[in-house]
């Protein structure tokens, strides 16, 4: 390719509402153009990308066994109905209607219309396993688009569901998945991480996101440095406390404690460290209500919600996946509101405490963390305006808590000891990138997508779901690997990987020629190169490629040509690297490694 053909818009200043690097740079780059909120045109250099990410993605798909379709972006909200997620989706899918006033979707996922197709293709288990994929356009009406490719309303993504006649079998497609991915990003040559993840509703233990390391990124994800164990945020554990619990030497006492509110502003009053105070948190459980076809409640049979009470040490923060894993707190969970704790109390927030509260007979469940569970001494609220009480211990101030009450609630921090006893836990920030997991049977048995079995007998269909962001994979690239000049591609996924910068052409005939013939041999091995032969003065030139982000760089003087050199340079190094004109085809064949 050649500059003069293709398409180059560089900007030096990115837009007033571009927060991130990789929004900033692809918007300078001339990667995307903004067309309205969270969606953007892919112009040429940034297609380039994309296409890469989408090739790498397609070849070891097929090369796991999955087989590609496409899925229609427009699709009947009848199908989502089966699986009554049109109702529960929320805003994020985009309802639409046609002429005739039937309901549609844009889809954000495609879990509906791959359990259609398989319902009415896959009728034996001679059939099975299939596994389908496509790459295809998706749209989730994010209530605040930003930052860019990273969280968008359009975007393309890759998504694969496999079909199995087990639960054995669905997790043995799981596992070629998962070394599918692995392949996938390790040839992406981004640093990234694979963790343990939670799969909310739906179940199961085998759920694995693909995080993509960056300062910026918005998931915290939780390894430790001596062992294989990593895991997200939400899904992370760590050892349970060593007991027993020290004994409590301190006197209870309530202290005047004015304005002071959290437990930051408690330890800093009371000159106690932060570790031995208590936060008494309050949510309010709102139980799901199960229709029963052709059945309605009145308010007065409907679940009733319950407040929620829970301790967890002042320096840590509530993990509310675990919390909604305890047993009986399925349902929808929210923070209570300030008047809802007034009233049930007696007490504003931020003065709450356990101390001489009858909850059971306050129809109030109690939850305690398990370190707090095994604290003495410890600082909470004393249910009154300004107050703190300070040496509160257990069995003599409060009743102990019983096993049905103690739980791990609250999030890890870095030092906790891993689960794998291999040494401490380390926190760093990723971009998810990509998940994967195994559904089961939540959208077969919904829609019916059973095969018959050896004996003859119809059965559900056991599933999985693999998802890639290939649109904000290339965002998340460059979240990694940016500098204060541009982008700096890893070279599988780059617009290019070598460009070829001659200096003075239209002076210089040598230069021109020497230009012309490297760019040749170059085309000729398959290299994807571009010559720039738009004419700019070398710190133009060398200013665009910087900032696009191209790995290799050639450039060639007339100076230089005299003398039989050329310089090379990556776009990492500080300073070019001189190199014979008689061996730079070598010389960039070691480099580009092939």
């Amino acid at each position: 390719m050649k500059a003069s053909q293709f398409f180059i818009s560089t900007l030096k200043e990115a837009p007033v509402d571009a927060e991130i690097a990789s929004h900033k740079l692809m918007i300078r780059a001339g990667m995307i153009k903004k067309l309205g909120a969270g969606i953007y045109n892919y112009m040429p250099m940034g297609l380039r990308v994309i296409k890469k990410v989408e090739a790498i993605v397609r070849e070891e798909m097929n090369r796991a066994g999955a087989i590609e379709l496409s899925m229609p972006v427009v699709q009947p909200a009848e199908l989502w109905q089966e699986t009554s997620r049109f109702e529960k989706m929320g805003p994020e899918l985009l309802r639409i209607k046609d002429r005739h006033e039937r309901d549609f979707v844009i889809q954000p996922t495609s879990e509906e219309v791959i359990t259609d197709i398989a319902r009415q293709e896959l009728k034996s288990y001679k059939q099975l396993p299939k596994n389908f994929y496509q790459i295809q356009t998706k749209f989730r009406d994010e209530r605040r688009p930003r930052f860019g490719l990273m969280r968008g309303r359009e975007f393309v993504m890759k998504d694969a569901y496999s079909f199995d006649k087990s639960s054995e079998d669905a997790k043995a497609s799981y596992q070629i998945m998962a070394q599918a991915y692995r392949r996938i990003f390790d040839r992406f040559g981004l640093q990234y991480r694979a963790v343990s993840a939670d799969s909310g509703a739906i179940g199961g233990d085998l759920s694995e996101e693909f995080q993509v390391i960056a300062a910026t990124g918005e998931d915290a994800i939780v390894f430790c440095a001596n062992s294989d164990y990593a895991a997200n945020m939400e899904k992370a554990q760590s050892l349970p406390p060593e007991g027993p619990r020290a004994q409590g030497v301190e006197v209870l006492e309530k202290v005047f404690t004015p304005g002071t509110q959290t437990c930051e502003e408690v330890s800093a009053f009371l000159k106690k460290p932060l570790n031995t105070t208590v936060k008494s948190l309050v949510w309010v459980l709102e139980p799901e209500q199960e229709a029963t076809p052709g059945t309605s409640k009145s308010p007065a049979q409907a679940p009733k919600e319950q407040l929620v009470l829970i301790l967890l040490r002042g320096d840590h923060a509530l993990n509310e996946v675990k919390l909604g894993k305890v047993p009986g707190m399925n349902g929808n969970l929210r923070l209570a509101h300030a008047e809802e704790i007034q009233a049930a109390f007696g007490c504003v927030p931020g003065f709450l405490g356990p101390v001489g509260l009858d909850v059971q007979a306050k129809g109030i469940r109690l939850l305690v963390d398990r370190e707090v569970a095994l604290m003495s001494d410890w600082v909470c609220g004393a249910n009154e305006k300004d107050h703190h009480r300070v040496g509160v211990n257990w069995a003599r101030d409060l009743p102990e808590p019983t096993n049905e009450q103690i739980f791990d609630l609250r999030c890890v921090v870095a030092g906790d000891l891993s689960p794998d006893g291999q040494g401490p836990l380390s926190i760093e920030r990723g971009i998810e990138v990509g998940h994967i997991f195994y559904l089961g049977t939540k959208y077969s048995k919904a829609m019916n997508a059973t095969f018959l079995d050896e004996n003859g007998k119809p059965q559900a269909m056991e599933m999985g779901c693999y998802g890639i962001g290939v649109t904000r994979l290339p965002a998340a690239a460059i979240e990694q690997n940016h500098d204060e000049r541009g982008i700096i591609w890893p070279d599988a996924i780059a617009p290019f990987v070598l460009v070829i910068c001659p200096i003075g052409a239209d002076r210089s005939q040598a230069v021109k020629d020497k230009a012309q013939e490297i760019y040749d041999l170059a085309m000729a091995r398959g290299w994807d190169v571009i010559l720039d032969d738009r004419g700019e003065r070398p710190g133009v030139m060398f200013a665009d490629w910087e900032l696009i982000g191209v790995p290799h760089r050639l450039v060639i003087g007339d100076r230089g040509l005299k003398d039989g050199m050329l310089e090379y340079q990556h776009r990492r190094d500080a300073a070019p690297t001189q190199v014979q004109v008689q061996g730079v085809i070598a010389h960039l064949e070691r480099v580009l490694g092939h």
